[in-house]
């Protein structure tokens, strides 16, 4: 119609260049600012899909659809939104009552149901967490949950954490009915605005509208379809092409470059949506024992590199050798950039005067773009002398894997590998470096320990900018100890059918929120 519209105006002669430009614009402007419609299927392909090999025992558990976009079925306490700051969602209200910043009341909304009609309850919430806190790394801290009233919980920690709300938004602190340890979660029941109607374990789930949503008017959609399309991004664009999908979920960054200028399409992207860490075993006769190797690696990478090729350029950054990514304001860059002399002279200082053979280092193909980032970086520290063998191993299984049977009292370590990380606020991402963590290759020592205990402090500092002061403190012991390496990150994006509306990507794929997405 508004080609018609452009080709009968041509004809009459009424219509200049400037003219048409501002009818484009105009038209374009009113499509955008169109009125929702309700009712239709979002079909969507997702390529980077869960690890953690679902069966159809547990294929409706929260922990389990991480992947799936936990947001659709569940809803947690806060919500962390596209800027990485945290709102609220079924809580009103997060304070502490001490000073000490250990003991948390939250005040819960009043009327949220379950798909099941049940009303959500402190109660629910106490079993919630009674499981996340035994069975979810960030919610462990919590030390006991108590029902304060019907819609008041109250948390106790076990040290204070100026952060605790951006905890409670994590997608293994979603809100289930009350249940036993053993049953709590399998049904899939939650308080968010679809609910499961079928599920094939690892491949693909059925959702529905859940008409007794708490958010007043949404969701817009009646249906949702995920389709696993792990490794197999091709097959998921030729099926947005064909129609079968509406959108595909963290495509790779070439894909990116081939698709943004087709008009049947739109692009989201979400800035700094996560990176990998090199994992640096430091077992009896790692290699990585030595502090001057580990700096070395860090110095020997190319990582403009890495981000030319496995990004493109514009699509990555450089890391810092922390979790944090870049786009977070407490980010501090690693100083020096490159310098393979030094990484030469390091190598040589630890008895390596000639270069260095390392172990393999694994990767699996968790996202597109990853084969091509290991190969940059393999090739890169060669200019230092530093041989890296790398293998690619498959994604089922990949977890267990490359953490292996880790029990340090057995003698067992795991594998110089990476793993993937997302976006997360400071006090996550900079915990994640402790040396309990197979992350960090179990870190030890004095360095180490004064880390942590900058990390307690900030952790019941109340203000925010003296806590970033203490992070650029804590980041700076991370640039001379390096106790793993992550040298490159990237945004994440999405494609989707111009149809499809109001669909932002977040940089953390597991909280995208789909209550207001609609199709025209």
């Amino acid at each position: 119609m508004k080609a018609m519209h452009r080709r009968s105006l041509l004809k009459a002669g009424l219509a200049g260049t400037a003219f048409l430009a501002a009818l484009d614009r105009s038209l374009g402007l009113a499509q955008a600012q169109a009125a929702p419609k309700r009712g239709g299927t979002l079909s969507y392909a997702q390529l980077s899909a869960n690890r953690r090999s679902a069966d159809a025992r547990n294929a409706r558990h929260p922990y389990f659809v991480v992947d799936a976009n936990t947001r659709l079925q569940w809803n947690c306490l806060t919500w962390v939104n596209e800027k990485l700051d945290v709102e609220m969602e079924l809580a009103t209200k997060i304070e502490p009552t001490d000073d000490r910043l250990v003991v948390w009341d939250v005040a819960l909304r009043e009327g949220v149901r379950f798909h099941d009609g049940r009303e959500m309850t402190s109660a629910d919430v106490a079993s919630s967490f009674e499981y996340h806190r035994r069975n979810a790394p960030f919610a462990r801290q919590i030390q006991r949950i108590e029902t304060v009233g019907k819609y008041v919980a109250r948390f106790t920690l076990e040290t204070g954490n100026a952060e605790f709300a951006y905890i409670l938004a994590e997608y293994n602190s979603v809100i289930m009915p009350a249940g036993s340890l053993e049953t709590i979660g399998m049904d899939g029941i939650g308080t968010g605005p679809f609910k499961i109607v079928a599920t094939d374990a690892n491949r693909s789930m059925i959702m529905e509208r859940f008409d007794g949503y708490w958010r007043e008017g949404a969701p817009y959609l009646d249906r949702v379809e995920i389709h696993n399309r792990e490794g197999q991004q091709e097959s998921a664009l030729n099926g947005l092409r064909a129609g079968q999908f509406d959108a595909v979920l963290t495509i790779d960054p070439r894909a990116v470059q081939q698709l943004q200028s087709d008009p049947a399409y739109d692009i989201e992207t979400a800035r700094g949506g996560y990176s990998f860490v090199i994992q640096l075993p430091k077992h009896p006769g790692s290699p990585f024992l030595d502090k001057r190797v580990r700096q070395a690696l860090a110095c020997a990478i190319d990582r403009e590199a890495i981000v030319r090729v496995a990004y493109g350029g514009k699509h990555g950054w450089i890391g810092n050798d922390s979790h944090l990514m870049v786009t977070d304001a407490a980010f501090v860059p690693r100083p020096g950039g490159r310098d393979v002399a030094k990484a030469k002279r390091l190598l040589a200082e630890a008895g390596f005067p000639n270069g260095i053979t390392l172990p393999t280092l694994y990767f699996s193909p968790q996202l597109p773009e990853v084969p091509r980032y290991f190969q940059v970086l393999q090739q890169s520290v060669k200019d230092a002398g530093i041989t890296v063998p790398i293998e690619e191993r498959p994604n089922d299984g990949y977890i267990q894997f490359r953490t292996g049977d880790n029990d340090l009292s057995k003698g067992n370590f795991h594998k110089f590998a990476m793993t993937a990380v997302g976006s997360r606020n400071p006090g996550i991402s900079l915990f994640r470096m402790r040396g309990a963590n197979v992350e960090s290759g179990h870190w030890r020592g004095p360095e180490h320990d004064r880390y942590m205990a900058l990390y307690e402090t900030a952790m019941v500092t109340r203000d925010a900018g003296r806590r970033k002061a203490i992070y650029a403190e804590m980041q700076a012991i991370l640039h001379e100890e390096v106790p793993a390496i992550l040298p490159a990150g990237g945004d994440t994006f999405l494609v989707k059918r111009k149809s499809v509306r109001n669909m932002p990507y977040h940089p953390q794929i597991w909280s995208i929120r789909f209550d207001h997405v609609w199709k025209a």
